[in-house]
């Protein structure tokens, strides 16, 4: 709103107000913003949720051997993290812009469900919260939405790198076509000038080759929508965990969406470049602002939880970011800590299940997600299951440091991320 305002004013010359067209200073006014709302809005919705008595009832001290307890913390916090991201966002933000409307969209949808599964949770007392099958038909949903406008609209568009070298010696120069198309490539990690072409993984289609692109494109959206929302929801187990991994992720987003917005810089770096995909910065910016302030209140010892009106939300935003971009490819790298949290249960659950059926009752971890296998003991293990890894790690960690080295690590998997625009 605040955009369109001072661009029409610009027209009469009014000072200061050319600096609204400026990318730079729009995002860093978004992440500001979004901070303070986050960090304002947090304390007035926590009291209102004492006051209420909408608290945690499923979480106590018996799941942690430091004994830490956590029933009557209040949850649904990512209502905080929600408002914190789309007040400034609806302010700041060109509302014209595509991609801009799907990153709202998105939150909007992951949100609700989110707030549905803790809505059941707290007021109808049932700990197992929204069915299963109804959040994965949520989250289909939205990659559903999200593939299909990428497909129809025509404001979704790229122009590809070109690398051009007239005579034998002379330096590599790099442009991008002058024309803006639709596109199925992805951008493959680690390898210059090669690009996933959906569509090429189609061609045994023959004349209708493009229309299976776009197919295994939408459910390609679909696979890594669900697959990031899930992870960040499991990685939701101790306070400050997700916040802070996610509040990184952003941040590497945020930078992948930059230069890919940038044609001089996506030129230089000879990546894709997408037209009005700087608005995503905006976005970003704001996400990121919003979880640094609702971590003022949830890290430990946490006095809200985001619950899966916030998790949900969070992986979807990062799913869809990374797709606009065409950088879904590099999510495994990026959102590792989400994919080995991922992992771990599906590891455990199916060998398990494995396992029962030969009549033997075998566990891999002591605990899944995998962060709880670092602070469980072994005296809280059952005593009728064998653990593969029993001895490891040989003594449980506080939920503190664990929190802060998941934090390092996924610093150290953002930084990857990042290197691979000029390792190829």
């Amino acid at each position: 709103m605040l955009y369109y305002l001072f661009r029409f004013l610009d027209q009469y010359d009014i000072p200061g107000s050319h600096i609204w067209a400026y990318i730079s200073f729009r995002s860093l006014l978004t992440l500001i913003l979004s901070l303070v709302i986050s960090a304002w809005f947090g304390e007035k919705f926590i009291k209102y949720m004492h006051r209420r008595n909408i608290s945690e009832v499923q979480r106590d001290a018996s799941i942690d051997p430091f004994g830490v307890e956590k029933k009557g913390v209040p949850t649904m916090g990512g209502i905080i993290i929600i408002m914190a991201i789309l007040v400034p966002v609806l302010l700041l933000g060109r509302m014209r812009n595509i991609y801009l409307i799907l990153m709202i969209a998105t939150t909007l949808w992951l949100g609700f469900l989110g707030f549905m599964d803790d809505y059941i949770k707290i007021f109808r007392r049932n700990k197992e919260g929204l069915k299963g099958k109804y959040k994965i038909v949520g989250q289909v949903s939205i990659g559903l939405i999200v593939g299909l406008v990428l497909y129809f609209s025509p404001d979704a568009v790229m122009r590809e790198n070109v690398s051009l070298q007239k005579t034998p010696g002379q330096e590599v120069v790099v442009k991008h076509k002058s024309e803006a198309v639709k596109s199925l490539k992805t951008t493959i990690p680690f390898l210059k000038n090669h690009n996933l072409d959906y569509q090429q993984l189609t061609s045994c289609f023959g004349k209708y080759q493009q229309a299976a692109g776009w197919i295994l494109f939408v459910l390609m959206t679909i696979l890594v929508v669900t697959a990031v929302s899930n992870g960040a929801n499991l990685n939701d187990g101790m306070d400050g965990m997700c916040a802070g991994n996610s509040a990184i992720i952003g941040v590497a987003l945020g930078i992948l969406a930059y230069v890919s917005s940038h044609i001089e810089y996506a030129a230089y770096l000879n990546i894709m470049y997408i037209p009005g995909s700087e608005e995503l910065v905006v976005f970003i910016c704001a996400f990121v602002g919003a979880l640094i302030g609702f971590l003022w209140y949830n890290a430990y010892p946490a006095q809200v939880f985001m619950g899966d009106t916030g998790s949900l939300t969070i992986g979807g935003i990062i799913a869809v970011c990374a797709i606009i971009i065409h950088k879904e490819l590099l999510l495994p790298i990026l959102c590792g800590i989400f994919f080995v949290e991922s992992l771990s249960v599906i590891i455990q659950t199916q060998w398990f299940k494995l396992q029962k059926r030969r009549g033997k009752r075998v566990r891999v971890f002591r605990a899944t997600p995998i962060h709880d296998n670092f602070r469980k003991l072994d005296s809280q293990l059952d005593a009728t299951s064998t653990y593969i890894l029993k001895g490891w790690p040989h003594r449980p960690f506080h939920e503190s440091k664990i929190t802060v080295r998941f934090w390092i690590t996924t610093i150290i998997l953002a930084a990857i991320t990042i290197i691979t625009l000029k390792i190829r």
